[in-house]
């Protein structure tokens, strides 16, 4: 009877911490689509911001036709992402649109001086901020999904239930040449 009780208590311990280390990668995979979520949320704000933003150099540019459309061209590609890996193309291509946006701007002194222009531009500055911090936040989330994935003893119960590594966000390969302006 003794050895039966002992018996029992060593399974209920290893129940225990099977479901501890099972709730463990659990919330580490859902805090990693919270994250994910988080980054939808600001890149929804910048999408939304976009069309005002472009409507205000319309005005001033009229012959920026190309890049304009460009700019709306990325948003819609962005929104329409159906894959990290897509969304995450996307958003580089639409940094990129806007980096170019922003650098025309500098040849249009009356639009600098728009109070419109210049409200969009600091919401949008504060926008790209928030998604640096939520890209950061989320690698960190992956990061330590992935982590708790790979190592002892999770490692033995993610791949029974099928958890493989996320992705990370990383820089687009161009991203640290400096974008080139000419008027």
């Amino acid at each position: 009877m003794k050895f039966l009780g002992i018996l029992l208590g060593v399974l209920l311990l290893l129940a225990a911490s099977v479901a501890g280390i099972y709730n463990s990668l659990k919330s580490a995979e859902i805090n990693v689509a919270a994250q994910y979520g988080q980054i939808e949320n600001v890149r929804q704000r910048r999408a939304d911001l976009i069309p005002n933003l472009v409507n205000t150099v319309k005005g001033y540019t009229a012959h920026e036709d190309k890049l304009i459309h460009d700019v709306s061209a990325a948003r819609a590609k962005l929104a329409g992402a159906q894959s990290f890996e897509a969304a995450a193309a996307a958003d580089q291509e639409l940094t990129g649109a806007l980096g170019r946006l922003l650098a025309i701007t500098e040849a249009y002194p009356d639009l600098k001086a728009n109070q419109q222009y210049l409200e969009l531009m600091r919401e949008l500055a504060g926008t790209e901020n928030r998604i640096a911090t939520a890209r950061r936040d989320y690698n960190e989330a992956v990061r330590s999904y992935n982590e708790k994935i790979q190592t002892f003893p999770g490692v033995f119960l993610a791949g029974a239930m099928g958890m493989t590594p996320k992705p990370q966000f990383e820089a687009d390969p161009g991203a640290a040449a400096v974008p080139k302006v000419e008027f």
